[in-house]
């Protein structure tokens, strides 16, 4: 190992260690401390993180909060490591709006500030400033987190207040806020339509856009990250009889849509976007233990091939896609939503 050289050490063979033991490296001495915070170290390491074994369910409780590893082999957790937030909060006070190569953007909720979290290094950020900038209200703002082409991480939060509708962009690299334009149907900023958190995906942010549930306009609206212009896409061809929801997931990079269908049962195609048109991907029989008032959503996707479906109280199946469809479901024990997610262990910081 002495005989190597620096370079080598640093981002040949460190580049591969697990995010922890980076930041144990960083005590060996000045010299690697230096390299190991460097802008380039911490992208290639982010890059090679982005494994399956490097994934770690996020779960909150009241005051704390436990990760735990995945095994992908029994669809099962591992031991779980419980720890305190590092920021002042209250009871039942962190909501999680998006992740992206381990940072989460929450809200508090009796303060509504949001802010940027890394719970691998316990690193955060408050994006809250003086002039009403980054300060989320459920139900009426939508937030995407993204990292452009010059490896700027940056959060698009979209405001809908009574009279007062807005896009802004927090960019990490300036610690700012800005205002830009909406090019696209005004309407949309509309309470009447209901928004999904953004997902990131190939330089793009994706919203899913419902007028509602049952009936109504449903669109995909699409920001690309380097051009910041929006624009529209179409719903995969679903029939629009009963509920409809769309629930949209990053498999390598490519774009894919959960759309459920259905009133009393419900039935769940996988889509895939390839250039403007869907392409459906797999067709599952209707699924009669979720019910009318139980959401379908997206959670993980297992590099094994499982994908993971889970109501929005809680019940959740696997489907296991080397199976007969009449065979693929079956109940499992799992979590995501406002208090759980899947994310990466990186070294990935808040700030700069």
């Amino acid at each position: 190992m002495a005989d190597l050289p620096i370079h080598t050490i640093v981002f040949e063979i460190l580049t591969r260690l697990p995010a922890k033991d980076v930041g144990r490296s960083k005590s060996v001495c000045k010299q690697w401390y230096a390299f190991l915070s460097t802008q380039d170290f911490i992208r290639i390491h982010c890059s090679r993180s982005l494994v399956s074994s490097n994934q770690r369910v996020l779960l909150i409780d009241d005051l704390t909060c436990s990760v735990r590893p995945i095994i992908s082999k029994s669809n099962d957790y591992g031991p779980s490591s419980i720890f305190t937030f590092p920021f002042h909060h209250q009871n039942n006070d962190v909501s999680i709006l998006s992740h992206l190569n381990g940072l989460l953007c929450v809200c508090l909720n009796h303060t509504y500030e949001l802010l940027l979290w890394n719970p691998t290094t316990t690193a955060f950020k408050r994006l809250s400033t003086p002039d009403s900038h980054g300060f989320y209200i459920n139900n009426l703002d939508v937030v995407g987190l993204y990292v452009d082409a010059d490896d700027d991480y940056k959060v698009l939060h979209i405001k809908r207040r009574s009279g007062v509708l807005g896009v802004y962009v927090y960019s990490r690299e300036v610690d700012s806020w800005r205002n830009m334009p909406f090019i696209t149907r005004q309407e949309y900023l509309s309470p009447h339509f209901n928004w999904s958190a953004g997902t990131f995906c190939g330089g793009t942010l994706y919203f899913t856009v419902c007028e509602c549930w049952l009936g109504g306009t449903k669109r995909v609206i699409c920001f690309d990250v380097n051009s910041e212009q929006f624009k529209e896409k179409s719903f995969p061809p679903v029939p629009s009889i009963g509920m409809v929801q769309g629930v949209l997931v990053n498999v390598k990079n490519v774009l894919h849509m959960f759309a459920s269908t259905g009133m009393f049962e419900m039935t769940i195609d996988l889509w895939t976007l390839q250039g403007d048109y869907w392409i459906k991907v797999l067709s599952c029989p209707p699924i009669p233990p979720i019910s009318l008032s139980l959401w379908c959503d997206i959670t993980h996707y297992v590099t094994n091939g499982n994908w993971f479906v889970m109501t929005k109280l809680g019940k959740l199946f696997t489907i296991e896609m080397d199976m007969k469809p009449f065979e693929c479901f079956y109940p499992v024990s799992w979590f995501r939503g406002f208090k759980g997610a899947v994310f990466v262990q990186t070294i990935v910081s808040p700030c700069i």
